[in-house]
């Protein structure tokens, strides 16, 4: 991994968006990404939960374009940290707080959005060294959540994920959002072999969205 491909704070703000991809194998998962280039998404995480991730986003990331970064997601262990670096994973995205999981990413100088809730979490995850802060499940607070912790922590980018869509995000990046992960309702059935027409309608709506509720 070189400075080039670093997934930093930056490049976050100026993408906005993260496409989850997840599925019950990776059959479609190059076209669902070739798709996704295409409509102007730039970050993608493969999430673990996938049998084959690891293979499919190191098979997949020689053939994109130099501006796409993929990602690892459900990202739990030290040991999945390494696997990740190792298939070629330019940034890291963890469903819950681990300081292992900080303390490893750190050691290999790979970025990692952690996830977090509460805002003792949130706190840990930017002290522990988190590039963002991953807001998960946003849904269970949306946009008022990330608002109210917005306040007290103004410093911490934070990046909700979970009950994302075309419909609230603007809103998200209204109360403070950076970016946003976005993934079934981005993503729909495209990765069980849907429609990658209605795949890029959505994905031009959800851009269209986010750079609309961008505030100046």
């Amino acid at each position: 991994m070189t400075t080039a491909d670093v997934v930093d704070l930056e490049l976050l703000k100026k993408e906005q968006i993260v496409a989850i991809l997840r599925s019950d194998d990776t059959r479609y998962f190059a076209q669902t990404v070739a798709t996704l280039v295409a409509a102007g998404v730039r970050l993608m995480e493969f999430a673990l939960t996938t049998p084959g991730a690891l293979a499919a986003l190191e098979a997949i990331r020689g053939t994109l374009p130099d501006d796409v970064r993929l990602g690892a997601g459900t990202v739990t262990t030290p040991t999945l940290v390494r696997q990740a670096v190792d298939a070629g994973a330019t940034f890291l995205v963890t469903p819950a707080l681990s300081l292992e999981v900080l303390a490893e990413a750190a050691k290999l100088n790979v970025p990692v959005l952690p996830g977090a809730m509460t805002p003792t979490e949130v706190l840990q995850a930017w002290e522990g060294g988190a590039t963002a802060v991953k807001l998960f499940p946003a849904s269970v607070g949306g946009p008022a959540y990330c608002r109210a912790l917005r306040e007290p922590f103004p410093s911490i980018p934070l990046v909700p994920t979970g009950g994302v869509s075309a419909s609230n995000a603007a809103e998200y990046i209204a109360a403070g959002a950076i970016g946003l992960g976005v993934s079934r309702s981005l993503i729909g059935d495209a990765t069980e072999g849907g429609s990658q027409s209605e795949l890029a309608a959505r994905a031009s709506a959800l851009l269209s969205a986010v750079r609309g509720g961008q505030s100046s």
